[in-house]
């Protein structure tokens, strides 16, 4: 049985060409060998697994390899061409700085420089994650690195370029190596299932390369896994089961439930996610991706950033165009400060349901609205409901022996009664019951007496042809007494509308009817609160069953009572030392502190 070699080995390029994703760096190399302008530094740099040490050992190769091909390529049958296969080359020297990162370390490295190569025109030598070397040892590298001698090459491979000292980076050629795309991932992925004999379907193969994030050495990695666990039957299924992944379609499921403010459904989605291992972290960054994908697909300039599988790309594009474009914008600010406080979450189920139970609300909480220029939130109130609305005629008091007349007379009949109702909620299909005429009373078709029927027969028997009760119009000094007897009721009773009501200020309308006039909307507040005891009083005080009045307001100083203020104890010292300065002036020099 053959032993066993990890496909990131197996299938390491051996020329420029077979690198993968990189040809804006292959391109360069093998031009400057076949035109012989090679540098004696470089460096490599960029994400990891891309192909930097790949890059360095290929031009290790080609550079001292004895037969070139035209394209500047190795030709891989020289004996520097197959020593180098082998490891045996004495030409080729690799040292990684994150265990050697010492000053000695690289002065051995240095010491090595003086030698001149026995075969092969160059010394090679690969320093890999370059950045981990120490200030010393970099200081001490620096000479060597300026001035080498012309049979040396130095190629310096990093993952994190900005640590570099700047005196090193100007003493070398720079190449930033890219990450890998999906597109070439999955090529690549599948010409190896070809020669590996593996059947994998494409969906998985997708799927490898969007969890790779670009990096060719850790897609190889979850290929390897699967092929272990699916006994080389890749597809779309168990790859999402192996690799910890959500679904897609969960995602659209629970988008469906956001936009049908189907709240339960959501929740039971997310029990049945999290009862098959699924952290909520995980949930929160997929579907905020997903929400992206979306908006992505929106715009037909910007379908090219989308990223998933071949399969879903039609359905993303016609559920983007159902999806307004505020709603995926409010949802993905929801979800991306959800996943921030996550870790910091104490109930961390809770909170990410209390994510879900916003998003499905959000459609009806929030909308866009453009303003002229300007686009601001407006918060979305239910729709109007219909409301039975009753005709209040006035009511004129009559004799018993006198019919009734046309209300149009009512002004030479007397007093007029005020009635007001508050109308009762209907549905849209109601009508409005209408009324009929019963011998002067109104009464509603189901036969029972109304309530406006009822205040009649009251007044009827409360007014002056039945006990003699007499109405007295209003007068100004009357009604001023009774408002301030009340506002003193409320002061002893230590209610803080007792101040509102001593600076309202009375004007009387008619002999039935009065304004409270208060100069902002808090006194108001508090007047209106006592509305129902006040009117009470005020009728008993007054003599008057037909009082009415209201409160307004009125931003106005002028002939408004002036209250005193009482002081509080700094406030009465702040004033004393304002009139006796030497009072604050004995207080500094006996460095007192008053208790207020």
């Amino acid at each position: 049985m053959d032993k066993f070699i990890v496909s990131a080995r197996k299938y390491r390029p051996q020329t420029f060409d077979t690198v993968v994703g990189q040809s804006h760096i292959t391109t360069t190399l093998k031009n400057a060998i076949k035109h012989q302008q090679l540098a004696h530094a470089f460096l490599f740099c960029g994400p990891r697994g891309v192909g930097k040490t790949t890059c360095a050992r290929i031009l290790a190769k080609t550079i001292n390899c004895e037969n070139p091909t035209n394209e500047g390529e190795a030709c891989d049958k020289c004996q520097s061409c197959t020593s180098f296969n082998d490891g045996a080359s004495m030409n080729y020297f690799e040292l990684d700085a994150a265990s050697n990162n010492s000053v000695d370390n690289i002065r051995d490295l240095v010491d090595q420089v003086r030698f001149v190569p026995q075969t092969g025109k160059y010394k090679v030598y690969v320093i890999d994650e370059v950045h981990m070397l120490s200030s010393s040892a970099f200081n001490a590298f620096l000479k060597t690195l300026e001035e080498p001698p012309s049979y040396a090459v130095f190629i310096l491979a990093t993952t994190e370029k900005h640590k570099i000292l700047p005196t090193i980076l100007s003493r070398c050629q720079i190449f930033d190596f890219k990450r890998i795309t999906t597109h070439d991932t999955v090529q690549h992925l599948e010409e190896i299932c070809e020669k590996e004999d593996i059947k994998a379907e494409k969906a998985a193969l997708q799927v490898i390369a969007q969890k790779s994030e670009g990096c060719m050495r850790d897609a190889l990695s979850l290929l390897d896994k699967i092929v272990s666990f699916t006994n080389g039957d890749l597809n779309y299924a168990n790859t999402l089961e192996h690799l910890n992944i959500l679904d897609a379609e969960c995602y659209f499921r629970l988008l469906e439930c956001m936009q049908q403010q189907d709240l339960s459904a959501a929740l039971l989605l997310y029990d049945d996610i999290n009862r098959k291992g699924f952290e909520g972290d995980l949930v929160l960054n997929g579907f905020a991706e997903f929400t992206r994908n979306l908006l992505v697909c929106k715009d037909e300039k910007a379908a090219s950033l989308l990223e998933v599988v071949e399969s879903f790309k039609d359905r993303y594009t016609q559920t983007a165009k159902k999806a307004p474009a505020a709603l995926l914008v409010s949802a993905l600010n929801i979800l991306n400060e959800a996943e921030i406080n996550y870790k910091a979450a104490r109930n961390k189920r809770l909170h990410v349901e209390l994510a879900l139970i916003k998003l499905c609300y959000l459609q009806q909480a929030l909308q866009l609205t453009a303003e002229g220029t300007a686009v601001s939130k407006k918060k979305q109130i239910d729709a109007p409901v219909a409301f039975r609305a009753l005709p209040i005629k006035v009511f004129i008091p009559l004799s018993p022996n006198k019919p009734a007349t046309d209300p149009n007379t009512a002004a030479t009949t007397g007093a007029k009664l005020i009635i007001e109702t508050t109308p009762a909620p209907m549905t849209e299909k109601e009508e409005p019951l209408p009324l009929v005429q019963d011998t002067g009373t109104e009464k509603f078709q189901s036969g029972k007496l109304s309530a406006l029927d009822k205040i009649r027969k009251q007044y009827r028997t409360n007014g002056n042809n039945g006990n003699g009760y007499t109405n007295h119009p209003l007068a100004i000094s009357t009604l001023q007494n009774a408002w301030n007897e009340y506002a003193g009721r409320l002061k002893e009773e230590k209610n803080p509308a007792a101040q509102p009501f001593e600076l309202a200020v009375l004007r009387i309308k008619d002999e039935n009817s009065f304004e409270a006039i208060a100069s902002n909307n808090i006194e108001k507040q508090f007047i209106e609160q006592d509305r129902n005891k006040l009117f009470s009083f005020l009728q008993e005080k007054l003599h008057n069953r037909l009082l009415q009045f209201s409160v307004i307001i009125e931003e106005k100083t002028e002939n408004r009572p002036i209250k005193e203020v009482t002081l509080t104890a700094k406030e009465q010292f702040q004033k004393m030392a304002e009139m006796y300065p030497l009072v604050k002036e004995l207080k500094d020099r006996l460095r007192l502190e008053l208790d207020y």
